[in-house]
């Protein structure tokens, strides 16, 4: 039996809706209104509006925070399935395109988009201007299922279903220094000549130890004197000489001030591309992740 559903009964507003679930989900109006790109007031008034649509009340206030009453709660879910319904809604109109003109997110971290990406982009747009390239630059990887972007460049695999995964390499790195920082502290030949050495951390954990020391590079704490989490400043920081930085192969070797200290502890750095399969049926997101991996491979 065909199930006939009456439209006319249907009144619900997909824009007050979705304006309830990210204040849900971000706690407050203006960090909301911040992750929609409006004014807070008009937030307001869509969930204000959506109450009194639906006759409840969806938030209380708890100090300077929201939080859901029992009929935001009960309403949250539903209203999250329909964010995911449209979601995947834009997925797939995205991957019905057939234009090679219009935009394209891509997101990898500061370095890959500073040195390696940049030139990529910039011959691609020579070759195709009506394609236009928003570039997120993050070492946080995003969620490419919420359209945080379009194509990623990882180093790492991914396990969900609805990804398209391309390793294109595995990638080296290497330790760098400048030659005058190298001087100063009398050249480092061997594993224990880097116990007089300074490196830089991206914070105050002990990963950056562990992680080095999985590889057969022993460090200790004393050794971070500088800690930030912004790779462009390490790096800058290492041509200057306060340092020893890790860096990709491609990218460190392209640079005249620095070399490689104890080259034989190289890492390994696996280079995946990483796009929806939805998305991989543009034709203009097709032409940049092909392109891509052509100039990364």
């Amino acid at each position: 039996m065909r199930f006939c559903m009456d439209w006319r009964s249907v009144g619900f507003d997909w824009n007050r809706a979705r304006a309830f679930l990210v204040t849900a989900e971000e706690g407050s109006f203006s960090a909301a209104a911040r992750a929609l790109g409006m004014a807070q007031p008009t937030l307001g008034r869509q969930v204000a509006a959506l109450e009194e649509e639906l006759g409840v009340t969806l938030f209380e206030r708890v100090g300077t925070t929201l939080e859901l009453t029992q009929a935001g709660l009960d309403l949250v879910e539903h209203v999250r399935a329909m964010g995911e319904a449209a979601t995947r809604v834009s997925l797939t109109a995205t991957g019905q395109s057939s234009s090679i003109e219009g935009n394209v997110c891509i997101t990898a971290s500061e370095v890959v988009s500073a040195y390696l990406l940049s030139p990529i982009i910039t011959r691609l747009r020579v070759d195709h201007p009506g394609i236009e390239i928003e570039l997120v630059v993050s070492n946080k990887a995003r969620d490419l299922l919420r359209r945080e972007a379009d194509i990623a460049v990882r180093n790492f695999p991914v396990t969900q279903p609805d990804l398209v995964a391309k390793k294109l390499k595995d990638s080296a790195g290497y330790m760098y220094a400048s030659a005058a920082y190298l001087e100063r502290i009398g050249g480092i030949e061997t594993q224990e000549d880097l116990a007089k050495a300074e490196l830089f951390a991206f914070d105050r954990t002990e990963l950056m130890i562990d992680h080095m020391g999985a590889r057969g590079i022993k460090v200790e704490r004393r050794q971070f004197p500088i800690v930030t989490d912004n790779h462009l400043v390490q790096w800058e920081l290492c041509k200057q000489g306060a340092g020893i930085c890790f860096m990709m192969e491609e990218i460190g070797d392209r640079e005249p001030r620095v070399r490689r200290v104890l080259p034989e502890k190289a890492l390994s750095i696996p280079v995946w591309l990483v796009c929806h399969r939805e998305l991989r049926t543009s034709r203009r997101i097709r032409l940049v992740f092909d392109r891509l991996a052509e100039e990364l491979g």
